[in-house]
């Protein structure tokens, strides 16, 4: 797309307004999601409004210190690459489940977090080490089915959002459609600088039109306070439940092998080799991010997809553009006003971003895909049968409502199905295939 894509990430740095307008399209993208999971949780535990607003602003506050020890490393947590850090939807059915139950409530919630983060910090070392089962047939399948899963939430955000009874309403289409357009647009025909905020530039456009239609809703933003400091343990002293810590910590197990996904994705887009050691230390911020969550009252983190498809698809891949995001996010969870603002953005404005962003997520995929011997029969059955289990949760999300709920922080991530079925097959096709296997791999290589 322009120079940026020849240089490695952290290299490419720039001037700090042109920093600072990428940094703010990593908020954007993101801030949808980072308050959809307290939204979720927040009203079945029968929370108020302004208890809701306390858990967004927490949120905010945790996604923006683990955003920033990602991108430039503390001690040995980071992985130190543009990665964006927030509340994970990989834990929301069973705190949802939790928050209803006599004894758990919010605090129970938190309790079963932190114990989930110390988990993870012990097994972080251990995990790391399946970075040897990634290899380019298996990142790629994993990737593009990143990318596949993604277009659900873009598509229900251009066609107006879940909550509106005007689902496919021409003017949601029309504001996604400008945001589209003009992504593309500025892509066609602009180079450099221009390019990088494509995806701002569309937004903020969306974003003036939805204004001029009446579609962007600022009421209540007055009464917010202009600062309001997070502190820890605002719903009480966290208390620790067996079975709610022994779902949570499952839950880290598949953030871990979706985040593992993730940061190969990743390493692959800014050309970074990501080892063991470099995994440990971005699984180890994962795992420390959701310790300090249970205690600043919000929930399990992980690092974002989408913003996966930002970096590709404007080419900056310097980490200290998401380390000042993460500044951002850390700025509006002490200006509620601020927060606000940002949280009118209308959700048929992120839709024309998300369809363009997301869909580059899946074409990293394929090109990586292009890397492996995908003319060999045992490898289209894997990416196929891999890519078709990661779609279930995604075409039909009732199709395992009749498993134990347990089983949900798996059987609702079709990133994580996509993953474990391309690593096992893997397994099975490749490396314990035996001597016939080596035989037919080295004739397909020959």
């Amino acid at each position: 797309m322009n120079d940026l894509n020849a240089r490695p990430a952290g290299a490419n740095r720039l001037p700090w307004l042109q920093q600072l307008l990428v940094s703010l399209q990593h908020v954007l993208l993101m801030y949808g999601g980072a308050v959809a999971v307290p939204l979720i949780v927040g009203q079945p535990a029968g929370l108020s409004r302004d208890e809701i607003a306390f858990l967004i602003n927490a949120d905010l506050l945790v996604a923006g210190i683990a955003t920033l020890v990602q991108s430039l490393g503390i001690g040995p947590m980071g992985i130190r690459m543009p990665v964006m850090m927030g509340a994970s939807f990989a834990a929301v059915s069973s705190m949802v489940v939790m928050a209803g139950m006599p004894g758990v409530g919010m605090t129970g919630i938190f309790g079963a977090t932190i114990a989930a983060g110390a988990f993870g910090l012990l097994i972080a070392p251990f995990v790391c080490r399946i970075v040897r089962f990634f290899p380019p047939l298996v990142t790629g399948t994993v990737i593009t089915a990143i990318g596949l899963s993604l277009f659900p939430v873009a598509v229900n955000w251009a066609g107006g959002g879940s909550t509106t009874s005007q689902f496919g309403a021409v003017h949601y289409l029309g504001i996604a459609a400008a945001v589209l357009a003009t992504i593309l647009l500025v892509n066609r025909f602009l180079r450099g600088f221009w390019v990088n905020v494509s995806v701002l530039i569309g937004m903020g456009l969306g974003y003036a039109l939805a204004g001029a239609l009446g579609m962007v809703d600022l009421s209540g933003m007055a009464a917010a306070p202009a600062v309001q400091v997070v502190t820890p343990n605002h719903f009480g002293t966290p208390t620790f439940s067996l079975a709610p810590i022994l779902s949570m910590c499952l839950v880290v197990v598949i953030i871990f092998v979706e985040s593992a996904g993730m940061f190969l994705a990743l390493g692959r887009i800014t050309g970074e080799t990501v080892d063991p050691k470099r995994l440990r230390r971005g699984l180890l911020c994962d795992a420390g991010a959701t310790f300090l969550a249970g205690f600043m009252n919000t929930f399990t983190h992980s690092s974002f997809a989408q913003n996966i498809g930002l970096v590709q698809m404007t080419g900056v891949r310097s980490r200290h553009v998401t380390a000042i995001a993460g500044l951002i996010l850390i700025a509006l969870s002490l200006l509620p006003k601020a927060a606000f603002l940002v949280a009118s953005i209308p959700a048929a404005v992120l839709g024309g971003a998300g369809l363009a962003m997301f869909g580059m997520v899946a074409a990293t995929g394929i090109k990586i895909l292009q890397e492996a011997d995908i003319a060999d029969r045992r490898n289209q059955l894997l990416v196929a049968v891999s890519i078709g289990l990661g779609m279930i949760p995604v075409v039909r999300p009732e199709f395992f409502a009749q498993l134990p709920h347990w089983l949900e922080p798996i059987t609702h991530s079709g990133i994580a199905l996509a993953t474990l079925s391309a690593v096992t097959l893997n397994l099975m096709f490749n490396v314990l295939g035996g001597p016939e296997r080596e035989a037919l791999t080295g004739a397909a290589h020959a």
